[in-house]
């Protein structure tokens, strides 16, 4: 290990053009130099020859004075101190290196606070004890650096390493997500505080008939995020259940009631936790052979995972992190097991709604239609979804069954234990942006002018609420003009004069 390189000087890397000729460090190097079965980080780090510092999408660059000494040790320090902490990395390395040598590398600099965060991490993930002296001097630092990523306030100390252990997760399930000026930006606008005020100014009853639309209008939206078209007694019974998101804790036993409020009809699968593998995507015409596009956790590991989720949540909503990161960590994290046979897209949206309401974020009793924002950017909804899941398929090693399904072969849990949700929690605050900027206004505006023009009917013609409606569903299908088929069947009763004073009105009011 002394002798191995380590930088390497690249300008395209497994298919990505570095912006420069540059060299390569960190976590990206050590990856690649120790071959470590894991998918590269979404953005890898470079040292200029020009004395250029910047960033871009995929990449962090560097000047040449950061160029760290071509050792293991000292790319792992400057991995730490410029590119967070990879805990997927870290297992994966673990794995790799024997007892004595991780004491080495964490001995070069015994009382350093990279060593410290290298043997903490090391202690955390092989839950084991390294045969080393506890510290009895020093300041106690976190492992997560506030400037880099997103970290739970005072956690645990450990005194044995120096540590404040402020880890957002479990050993067993604990994505992590960078700071990014987009998130940064979203956090500052304070969604939640704005949603209230605006709502606060809305009349109860507007507020009231709005809440049970967009409950509907939610449930439809996430059914047809599946491909699905519902029958509207079915659309209506999940979209109570979002009504009480966040009533109930969250574990095995509501998760399975949840599938079965999902699933209409189990005659042809088995609901409850996988008991065989799984995969998302299509089969072969022909030969049937699976096409996965994401391939599910081991049914092996799934009881580990979901308690390592449980266990994640269950602390997570009680903390002051934010909650909308807190959100994207455990509603993508399950979605991507993906521990049910059917079922998982719907539960994972609803756990957005979940932990929005039980850490306040959206008022109580008014549905935040999450899902009608995702279907309204589907395409960077699988970009995101795909983001996690295309890299891992050169990984994961798997063989065809029988019935055509993924056996998979390798160990694959880590996976879904520690990965990267950054792009997911970007994705989903702009969700959160649309929903409270314009979808939950817009149809608050609109049941505000349907009641001026269902005054003015009233008024005016003394037309029941039913002819209303219908009226108002002509004159929104055909812009604000009565059809002739209209006018001489369901409204023959209206004279010309009177259909041109109830066309001018609608537009007035709608437009």
């Amino acid at each position: 290990m002394n002798n191995k390189r380590f930088s390497l000087f690249i300008n395209v890397f497994h298919g990505r053009a570095a912006p420069e000729e540059s060299w390569l460090v960190g976590y990206g190097a050590i990856i690649e130099a120790l071959q470590l079965e894991m998918p590269m980080p979404q953005k890898l780090t470079l040292i200029s020859t020009k004395k250029r510092q910047y960033q871009t999408e995929n990449w962090a660059v560097y000047t040449s004075r950061h160029k760290p000494d071509d050792t293991l040790y000292k790319h792992l320090v400057f991995a730490l101190k410029y590119e967070g902490i990879n805990l997927l990395f870290f297992k994966k390395l673990f794995d790799n290196l024997s007892e004595s040598e991780v004491i080495e590398i964490i001995q070069l600099e015994p009382l350093g606070q990279y060593s410290r965060r290298i043997w903490f991490i090391y202690e955390w993930l092989m839950r084991g004890t390294l045969a080393v002296e506890n510290l009895s001097t020093g300041n106690f630092i976190p492992i997560i650096e506030d400037h880099l990523q997103f970290g739970i306030k005072d956690g645990p100390k450990s005194p044995r390493h120096r540590i404040i252990n402020n880890l957002p997760g479990t050993v067993d399930f604990c994505p992590l997500i960078f700071r990014t000026e987009k998130l940064e930006g979203y956090i500052k606008a304070n969604f939640a505080e704005e949603q209230s005020i605006y709502l606060n100014k809305v009349r109860k009853d507007i507020l009231q008939r709005a809440s049970s639309f967009l409950l509907l209008k939610d449930s439809k939206a996430s059914f047809t995020i599946e491909g699905e078209s519902p029958k509207s007694k079915r659309a209506a019974r999940w979209g109570q259940a979002i009504g009480q998101a966040g009533m109930r804790n969250l574990s095995k036993e509501e998760l399975l009631r949840l599938q079965q409020l999902v699933i209409e009809n189990p005659r042809f699968m088995e609901l409850g936790f996988r008991k065989k593998g799984g995969f998302v995507g299509e089969h072969d015409r022909i030969t049937g052979e699976p096409i996965p596009d994401h391939i599910s956790a081991k049914w092996q590991d799934i009881e580990i995972l979901i308690n390592g989720l449980l266990e994640t949540e269950a602390h997570l909503v009680k903390s002051e992190m934010d909650p909308v990161l807190v959100a994207t960590a455990i509603s993508f994290g399950f979605v991507f097991i993906h521990p049910f046979e059917d079922g998982n897209g719907r539960i994972h949206r609803y756990l957005i709604h979940h932990i929005l309401c039980k850490m306040n974020f959206s008022q109580q009793g008014i549905i935040f239609p999450v899902s009608a924002a995702i279907l309204d950017r589907i395409n960077d909804y699988r970009k995101v979804l795909e983001s996690y899941s295309i890299p891992l398929l050169d990984i994961i090693q798997w063989d065809e069954t029988k019935d055509h399904n993924v056996n998979v072969l390798n160990q694959t849990v880590d996976y879904y234990r520690y990965f990267d949700a950054t792009k997911q929690a970007e994705f989903l605050y702009e969700c959160v942006e649309d929903t409270i900027r314009h979808i939950i206004p817009e149809e608050v505006d609109f049941l505000t002018k349907y009641d001026e023009f269902k005054r003015f009917l009233e008024d005016e013609f003394e037309m029941p609420d039913k002819l209303i409606s219908l009226l108002l569903n002509f004159l929104e299908q055909n812009n604000g003009i009565l059809s002739k088929r209209a006018r001489e069947n369901e409204f023959k009763l209206l004279s010309d004069g009177e259909v041109i004073t109830i066309q001018n009105e609608f537009v007035r009011i709608f437009n």
